[in-house]
C-alpha cells in the first residue's frame, strides 16, 4: 500500500503530505502560543520605560527651574550695571532710578521664586510615584486586545521610592550692591551733568578750531589759505571731513609747514626800495612765527589735553611784546647830522657803510629818524602781520583763531577732565561689583536627586486566559488546554545621551516663557527683553549673555557730549565679557532597559531589599514557592500609596513675578486629572490586587531572567 517497485504509492504521498502538514501546523500553534506568552514581557518592558519617562520629564522641570532662577541672578545684575552706566549721562540719568529699582525688585522675584519652586519641586517629587503608577498602568491597558485577547495590567514602583529633599543656596550681595549704587547714584548724577556742561563747551571750541583749520574748505581758512599762498598739498596740508577724526596737532603742524614754506619761498613783489624793505621784513616775521610755532604743543589724551598755541603780534602794539622788537638785526649808520639811522635791511642803499645794527626797541629809546630810503620805523614791522591778522583772506587771521580756541578747550578740558575722573571712579567700581555678582550667580542653583533616580522596577500580567486555539483553529491540530494568565517582570532606569535634544526640549519651554512674559516700555521694557535673552544663557552659555547686555545697552541713549555715556556702556559690556559663563549641561536623558537587579541594587530601601531577596530565591527554587510574586508586588502598592498622600490636582511649581505684584505672573505649573486626584489610592491599590490575582492564576513561577 505504501510502496512498490516504481516508487512511492499515492497512499504514501497522501499520508506524508498529511503528516507535514500536521507538523507545519503544530509548529505554528506552538510558535504563537510561546509568542503570546512572551508579549507579557514587552509590556513589562514598555511599563518600565514608561514609569522612568516620568522622572525624566521631572528632570526637565527641574532644568527649567534651574534656567530661571540662573536668568534672574543675571538680569539683577545686568540690570544694577545699566543702572550704574545710565547714571553716567544726563540722557539717561532718568531711566538709572527705574533700572536700579528694576534690579531690587529682580532680585527679591528670584529670591521668591527659588523658595517657591524649591518647594512645588519637592510636592512633585512625592507624587512622582503616583504618576510612574499611572503611566505604567496607562501603557499596560493601551496594549489590550490583539489577537488572543489580552487584557494586561502594570505595575511600577520607582528605584529609589523618595527623592532627596532639594535645598538652594543663598547669594549674597545684589541688594547690596543696589543700595550702595543708590547711595552714590547723587553724586555721579551731579558730576556727571557738570562734566557734560563742561564737554558741550569743549567741544564747541573743538569744533570752532575745526572749522578754522580746514572745515570751512573750500572757503577761507588755514587749509585752502597755505594752498593758496604757500602751495601747500599732501601730508603738509590735509584736510579733514569730520571733527571726530581732527586734532588740534592737525592746526599746528600746518602752522609750522606753512611758515617754513613761507620763509624759505620770500621775494619782493617789486624792485622798488620799499618793496624790497617790506620783503625783508617779512622774511623776518617768517623766521620769527617759524620759531614760535615750532616751540608749540599738543598732548592730549582721553584724561587730558594741554596746549601752546604761540599767539603772533597783530599790530604794532603787540609786536613790542616779542622779540622782534628787541633783536638787534638793524643795520645803523649816521646821517649828516650825527644821529643814528636804522635800516630794514643790510641791502637798504642808505645802509652801505654800516657800522653796528640795532633793535626797534632801541631805536624808539633813542628817538631815531627814519631812512630816507626804505622808511623803516617800528610802524613797520608791526603792519607786516596787521593785515593778514586782521582780515579773513589772511592765514594769521584763522590761525588766531585756533589758537584761541585752543586755549578756550584747554580751560574746558581742566574743568571736564576732574569730573570725569571722578564719575569713572565712582561707576567703575560699581560695576566691578556687578562681576562679582555676576560670578556669584552659580551658587544659587536647583539640582535635584528625584525619586526613580537609579531605575524604575516593573510588574506586568495578562490577567485574560485564552483558548491556545483562539484566532489559529485547525483540524490539524487537537483544541485541548488554553493560555493563561502571564506575568513579568523588568527594569529600566536613565542614560544621559550627548545629543541636542535634551537642549531642544528645554528651549521651547524657554521659548514659551518668552512669549507669556508680557511687554513693557522704556526702562522696564529694557529689563524684560533682557531676562527674555538671558534665559539663553542656560543654553548658550556666555555667548546669549554677551548678546542681551548688547541689545539692552544699544536700547539707551548713551552718546554724550563727555564721552561718560559711551565709556560707561563700553565698561559694562567689558564687565559681562569677563563673566564667562559655560552652558549648563544638557544632555538627554532617556530610559534605557535594564536588568532589574542592577536597579534594586542601587537602593538600600526595604522594598529593593525584598525584591532582591525574592529574585535570588526565585533563581535558585523556581518553583519553590508560590507567594514570592505577590510580595513584592505588595511592597511595590505600598510605595505607589505613600508617594500620593496630600497629591492636589494641580501642582503650581512657583510663579515668576520680574516686577512684584504689579508686574507680569508667569507660572510654571504641572496639571493632574481630577479624576486621577480623587482616585489615586484606589488606582494604585486596584492594580496592585489586579496583579495578584492573576498571580493566583499561575500554576508555577517563571524563572526571571
Amino acid at each position: 500500500m505504501f510502496r512498490d517497485e516504481d516508487g512511492f504509492t499515492t497512499v504514501g504521498v497522501a499520508l506524508a503530505l498529511l503528516i507535514t502538514l500536521s507538523l507545519v501546523f503544530t509548529s505554528a500553534q506552538v510558535y504563537r502560543v510561546s509568542s503570546a506568552s512572551a508579549d507579557v514581557q514587552d509590556v513589562a518592558d514598555a511599563v518600565a520605560l514608561a514609569a522612568e519617562n516620568e522622572v525624566a520629564e521631572f528632570m526637565i522641570v527641574v532644568r527649567v527651574c534651574d534656567a530661571v532662577v540662573l536668568s534672574l541672578s543675571l538680569t539683577s545684575a545686568v540690570a544694577t550695571g545699566l543702572g550704574v552706566a545710565a547714571l553716567c549721562t544726563p540722557a539717561t540719568a532718568a531711566a538709572s532710578e527705574v533700572l536700579l529699582d528694576a534690579a531690587r525688585k529682580v532680585v527679591q522675584a528670584r529670591d521668591s521664586f527659588a523658595d517657591k519652586a524649591v518647594a512645588g519641586l519637592n510636592r512633585l517629587q512625592k507624587a512622582l510615584p503616583f504618576l510612574a503608577t499611572a503611566n505604567a498602568a496607562s501603557v499596560a491597558s493601551a496594549n489590550d486586545g490583539g489577537a488572543m485577547g489580552a487584557s494586561y495590567l502594570g505595575l511600577a514602583v520607582l528605584v529609589p521610592a523618595d527623592g532627596e529633599e532639594l535645598s538652594l543656596g543663598t547669594v549674597e550681595g545684589a541688594e547690596d550692591l543696589v543700595g550702595e549704587a543708590e547711595r552714590e547714584a547723587g553724586d555721579i548724577k551731579r558730576a556727571a551733568a557738570e562734566a557734560e556742561e563742561a564737554a558741550q563747551e569743549a567741544n564747541a571750541c573743538k569744533e570752532r578750531a575745526f572749522r578754522r583749520d580746514c572745515g570751512d574748505a573750500p572757503g577761507y581758512c588755514m587749509y585752502e589759505r597755505a594752498s593758496t599762498l604757500a602751495g601747500l598739498a599732501g601730508a603738509d596740508n590735509p584736510r579733514y571731513a569730520s571733527v571726530d577724526a581732527w586734532s588740534f596737532s592737525v592746526a599746528l603742524d600746518r602752522a609750522r609747514a606753512y611758515y617754513a614754506r613761507r620763509l624759505a619761498s620770500e621775494e619782493p613783489e617789486g624792485a622798488s626800495v620799499e618793496d624790497r624793505a617790506r620783503s625783508a621784513l617779512r622774511q623776518r616775521f617768517y623766521a620769527y612765527a617759524s620759531d614760535e610755532v615750532g616751540r608749540g604743543y599738543v598732548h592730549e589724551s582721553a584724561e587730558s589735553f594741554d596746549a601752546l598755541f604761540p599767539h603772533l603780534p597783530k599790530n604794532t602794539a603787540e609786536m613790542r611784546e616779542t622779540t622782534l622788537y628787541t633783536e638787534a638785526v638793524y643795520p645803523t649808520t649816521s646821517d649828516g647830522a650825527g644821529q643814528t639811522v636804522a635800516h630794514a635791511w643790510p641791502g637798504c642803499p642808505e645802509a652801505a657803510g654800516a657800522a653796528g645794527a640795532m633793535s626797534i626797541a632801541q631805536m624808539e629809546a633813542e628817538g631815531c629818524p627814519a631812512c630816507p630810503a626804505c622808511g623803516f620805523t617800528a610802524a613797520s614791522m608791526g603792519k607786516v602781520a596787521a593785515a593778514s591778522t586782521s582780515i579773513e583772506n589772511g592765514f594769521e587771521y584763522h590761525y588766531e583763531a585756533v589758537a584761541q580756541a585752543a586755549d578756550d578747550y584747554r580751560k574746558a578740558r581742566a574743568e571736564l577732565d576732574p569730573l570725569a575722573a571722578e564719575v569713572k571712579g565712582r561707576a567703575g567700581g560699581l560695576l566691578d561689583g556687578c562681576l562679582d555678582v555676576l560670578r556669584r550667580a552659580a551658587d544659587m542653583r536647583i539640582d535635584a536627586a528625584p525619586p526613580g533616580r537609579f531605575g524604575a522596577v516593573a510588574f506586568a500580567a495578562n490577567a485574560n486566559a485564552a483558548a491556545a486555539s483562539t484566532g489559529f483553529a485547525s483540524g490539524f491540530v487537537r483544541e485541548a488546554g488554553e493560555l493563561g494568565a502571564r506575568a513579568a517582570v523588568s527594569a529600566a532606569t536613565l542614560l544621559a545621551e550627548p545629543s541636542d535634544e535634551g537642549k531642544n526640549v528645554v528651549s521651547s519651554l524657554l521659548d514659551g516663557l518668552r512669549e507669556r512674559g508680557g511687554a513693557a516700555t522704556g526702562a522696564l521694557g529694557v529689563v524684560l527683553d533682557c531676562w527674555s535673552g538671558l534665559l539663553g544663557a542656560y543654553l548658550e552659555g556666555q555667548e546669549a549673555v554677551q548678546g542681551a547686555v548688547e541689545r539692552a545697552v544699544d536700547a539707551l541713549p548713551f552718546a554724550s557730549a563727555s564721552g561718560l555715556g559711551s565709556w560707561a556702556a563700553g565698561a559694562f559690556e567689558k564687565v559681562a565679557g569677563a563673566l564667562g559663563l559655560e552652558p549648563a549641561k544638557l544632555d538627554a536623558l532617556k530610559p534605557v532597559l535594564v536588568n532589574s537587579a542592577h536597579a534594586a541594587a542601587a537602593d538600600d530601601a526595604s522594598f529593593t531589599a525584598r525584591f532582591l531577596a525574592v529574585k535570588a530565591q526565585a533563581v535558585a527554587h523556581p518553583l519553590a514557592s508560590t507567594d514570592l510574586f505577590s510580595s513584592v508586588v505588595t511592597a511595590a502598592e505600598a510605595a505607589a500609596v505613600e508617594g500620593i498622600a496630600g497629591l492636589d490636582g494641580t501642582i503650581e511649581i512657583a510663579s515668576v513675578r520680574l516686577f512684584g505684584d504689579g508686574g507680569p505672573a508667569i507660572p510654571i505649573t504641572i496639571a493632574l486629572p481630577q479624576a486621577a486626584r480623587d482616585a489615586a489610592a484606589d488606582f494604585a491599590s486596584g492594580v496592585a490586587d489586579g496583579v495578584r490575582s492573576v498571580y493566583a492564576q499561575v500554576t508555577g513561577v517563571r524563572a526571571w531572567e
